[in-house]
């Protein structure tokens, strides 16, 4: 699932609306921890993906001082550098409610 190509999230850092983010939880403190735990899910999935590609494209020698430069594995890392950063990416889906959470305390009151 390669969602994170398609985002419209912005590529740098945009001021926020502290209200409308807290909205659904009321808390700043929980919405920082959904969507940085979302963050993290991204980030580990866009490196497997990013790892997977350049593996693909490796090229292996018995002597490790030789370094080959790859053109494609530089213009896979140059899109994955162009991409939105996951925190990015996790505001903006939690802009659109595609973030789904529960907060075991909440049920219990």
């Amino acid at each position: 699932m390669e969602y994170y190509r398609k985002s419209n999230a912005p590529t740098s850092t945009v001021t926020r609306d502290l209200e409308l983010l807290m909205k659904k939880t009321e808390n700043v403190y929980e919405t920082v921890v959904i969507v940085s735990r979302r963050a993290d899910q991204i980030a580990v999935e866009m490196k497997q993906k990013l790892n997977k590609k350049l593996e693909e494209f490796a090229s292996y020698s018995d002597n490790l001082e030789e370094v080959f430069e790859n053109r494609e594995q530089i213009e896979i890392s140059k899109f994955y550098e162009r991409l939105p950063k996951p925190t990015l990416i996790a505001l903006q889906e939690w802009e659109e409610d595609k973030i789904f959470f529960r907060n075991p305390d909440r049920s219990l009151k």
